[in-house]
């Protein structure tokens, strides 16, 4: 039985997806979610300095920490125990770093499945990229 699950979540869909595909394949007794949210760092806010302007993080932080407690309030509402984690950077890095960090035995992510074959090629996809580094399996809901 998994015991510790780290479960992306960012609000969209594909997210909820992610997590109520989750909710009603893990029952909640003796599961502990380490829920993130990764506030994607925008390279087009970026300045000549090289450094984002603190307003444009200050907004992003607002918006993912909503992110996160909402998240967190459909898991705890439903039994679940869950540790809140906000992060900045690429969503990958911090997924598979914090899946480390805390011996997760799986991780769960949402996916919206693109229509056409270029579209998946040029886009990519955090859950396939997920799968090549991760250092527990992966559950990924997809969102029809």
């Amino acid at each position: 039985m998994v015991k510790t699950v780290l479960l992306a979540y960012n609000g969209t869909r594909e997210g909820r997806t992610g997590l109520f595909e989750f909710m009603q394949v893990i029952p909640p007794a003796g599961v502990k979610i380490h829920l993130l949210a990764v506030v994607r760092l925008p390279t087009s806010a970026f300045l000549a300095e090289g450094f984002v302007p603190e307003s444009v993080m200050d907004d992003e932080r607002v918006r993912y920490q909503e992110i996160v407690d909402e998240g967190v309030h459909l898991l705890v509402e439903r039994g679940y125990e869950v540790v809140p984690h906000l992060a900045y950077g690429e969503p990958i890095e911090e997924i598979v770093e914090l899946a480390k960090q805390f011996s997760a035995e799986l991780i769960v992510v949402g996916h919206e499945r693109e229509t056409s074959l270029a579209q998946r090629w040029w886009k990519g996809s955090v859950g396939a990229s997920l799968i090549e580094v991760s250092p527990c399996s992966v559950l990924i809901a997809i969102e029809r």
